[in-house]
């Protein structure tokens, strides 16, 4: 039975635009101008912490964002890859896979802190242009 909140956007919308979903969890794209290639990974149900999920639920979500990790290193060719699951304004179990450059908004502080510099808009095109490949490495990841 899936278990869902009304004031939770993230059980009442998608979180991003779908690039692969499972009964379990969904893969999604979220349209950041800043970071190209920022993906979620959203557990389906409305979960508050990974404790909340039985052991092998844990694994395949975090076999999932390893696999979704995987493909943004090698489509987006990022210099880290910061993972972060913090879900203090969302309460519902979801990890960011961010691709981080040296060039962009926000290095070396994460993405959430204040920005740093305004990104060359080619490198930021560079990247967008890598998203049509990406939406097929992740649907072909699963």
């Amino acid at each position: 039975m899936a278990h869902h909140s009304i004031d939770c956007e993230l059980c009442s919308g998608a979180g991003g635009e779908i690039v692969h979903r499972t009964e379990k969890f969904r893969v999604v794209l979220v349209d950041d101008a800043l970071y190209p290639g920022f993906c979620r990974v959203i557990w389906n149900d409305h979960i508050k912490e990974m404790t909340d999920l039985p052991v092998p639920d844990r694994s395949t979500l975090m076999a999932a964002v390893c696999k979704v990790e995987a493909v943004v290193r090698a489509v987006m060719r990022p210099e880290k890859i910061n993972l972060a699951s913090l879900g203090n304004m969302t309460p519902h179990l979801h990890w960011h896979v961010i691709p981080r450059y040296a060039d962009d908004a926000h290095f070396p502080s994460p993405v959430w802190a204040d920005a740093q510099r305004q990104p060359a808009p080619s490198a930021l095109e560079q990247r967008q242009a890598l998203l049509g490949r990406l939406r097929t490495a992740i649907s072909e990841q699963f």
